[in-house]
C-alpha cells in the first residue's frame, strides 16, 4: 500500500493586505457620504447605493478577517485550519446581498405609486462621486477575484455598486432634468436586481465548496480516465474531488495496479499527471494491489478503525 499526501496554500501577500484596506477606508468614508446624502436628497436610490456600500465594507472586512484565519496554524481539532473561514465569510456576504437587495425592493414598491420629491441635482452629484469612489476600489482589487472566492465576493459587491451608482445617476438626471420622480423607485429596483444575480452565484459556489461537491472547474468523468490511462493502473475506486478554500482542490482515491510496479514510480506519475492536467496539488492516494485486496478494514471493539488480513472467502462473508 503507497500513500501520497501533499499540500499547498498561500496567505494573503502584505500588498495585498495593504489594498484591501485603503479600498476598506475608501468605501466606508464614502459610505457615510451617500448615507447623508440619500437623507438629504430623499434619494431611496443613494440610501439603496449606501446600504450596498456598507455592505462592500463588510465584506473587504470579512476578506481581511477571513485571510488572517486562513494564516493561523493547523491544530489537533482544526486539522485543515481555517482555511474555510474563507468560503464562510463568502457565503454571509452573498446573503447579505441577497437581503439588503429583497428590503430596496419592497421599499421601491411603496414608493412607486406615490413617488416623494427627490432633489436631482444634489443626487446626480452624490452619485457621481460614488461612481469615481467605486471605479477606484473595483481597480484595487483587480487580479485577485478571478482566483479567489472571498475575493471574488468583495469585488462582486463592488461592481455591482459601481452599476448601483451609474443607475443613481441617471435616476438623478432624469429627475433633474424631466421631473420623473418615477425614476429613482425604477433606478432602486435595478440596482438590487444587478446586486441579486451576483450574490445568487456567490451563495451557490460557497454552498457547493460547504457540501463539498465536486469543483465546477473539475469533470469526475475526465480525472477518473486520466488516472485509468496512466500505464500498470488496472482500477480505481473511491474517487473523491473537492475544494478545501479558493485555488486550494483536494483529491482522494485507492488506486489498484499491476504488482510488477513500483508504488513511488506510479504515485509519481500520477501525481504528476493530476497536477498538469487539472492543477490539483493536495493528493491523498492509496495504492492496492491484488495481494492487498485480501485485506479488509472492520471496527474494534473498542471503536478505532483496524486493518485484519483476511482470506477471500472470509471477505465475501
Amino acid at each position: 500500500m503507497g500513500h501520497e499526501h501533499s499540500h499547498s496554500g498561500a496567505s494573503m501577500p502584505t500588498s495585498r493586505g495593504r489594498r484591501l484596506k485603503f479600498a476598506l477606508a475608501l468605501t466606508v468614508v464614502y459610505m457615510a457620504a451617500e448615507a447623508i446624502g440619500g437623507w438629504y436628497t430623499n434619494s431611496l436610490a443613494l440610501i439603496a447605493d449606501a446600504g450596498h456600500m456598507f455592505t462592500d465594507a463588510a465584506a473587504l472586512t470579512l476578506t481581511l478577517v477571513s485571510f488572517w484565519f486562513a494564516r493561523r496554524p493547523a491544530t489537533p481539532r482544526k486539522t485543515y485550519g481555517f482555511y474555510r473561514a474563507e468560503i464562510l465569510a463568502a457565503f454571509v456576504n452573498g446573503v447579505a446581498l441577497v437581503l439588503l437587495s429583497l428590503l430596496v425592493i419592497y421599499e421601491a414598491m411603496l414608493r412607486w405609486s406615490d413617488p416623494p420629491e427627490v432633489l436631482g441635482g444634489e443626487m446626480s452629484i452624490i452619485a457621481a462621486g460614488g461612481l469615481v469612489v467605486n471605479l477606484i476600489v473595483l481597480w484595487i482589487l483587480h487580479g485577485d477575484h478571478s482566483h479567489d472566492l472571498n475575493m471574488r465576493g468583495a469585488w462582486l459587491h463592488v461592481a455591482g455598486d459601481l452599476l448601483g451608482s451609474i443607475a443613481a445617476l441617471a435616476a438623478g438626471g432624469a429627475i433633474l432634468l424631466f421631473g420623473a420622480a418615477w425614476a429613482d423607485p425604477v433606478s432602486s429596483i435595478v440596482i438590487s436586481l444587478i446586486i441579486m444575480v451576483g450574490a445568487w452565484r456567490l451563495v451557490s459556489e460557497s454552498v457547493n465548496i460547504l457540501l463539498e461537491g465536486t469543483p465546477l472547474h473539475i469533470d469526475l468523468a475526465a480525472v477518473e480516465r486520466s488516472i485509468l490511462s496512466q500505464e500498470g493502473v488496472t482500477g480505481l475506486h473511491d474517487l473523491h474531488v473537492w475544494t478545501i478554500s479558493s485555488g486550494l482542490d483536494a483529491l482522494s482515491v485507492h488506486i489498484n495496479h499491476e504488482p510488477k510496479l513500483h508504488h513511488s514510480e506510479l504515485l509519481s506519475a500520477v501525481r504528476k499527471r493530476l497536477h498538469d492536467e487539472f492543477g490539483i496539488d493536495h493528493l491523498t492516494i492509496q495504492i492496492e494491489t491484488a495481494e492487498r485486496e485480501a485485506e479488509a478494514v472492520y471496527i474494534c471493539e473498542t471503536g478505532t478503525r483496524c486493518f485484519e488480513p483476511v482470506t477471500p472467502a472470509e471477505r465475501a462473508l
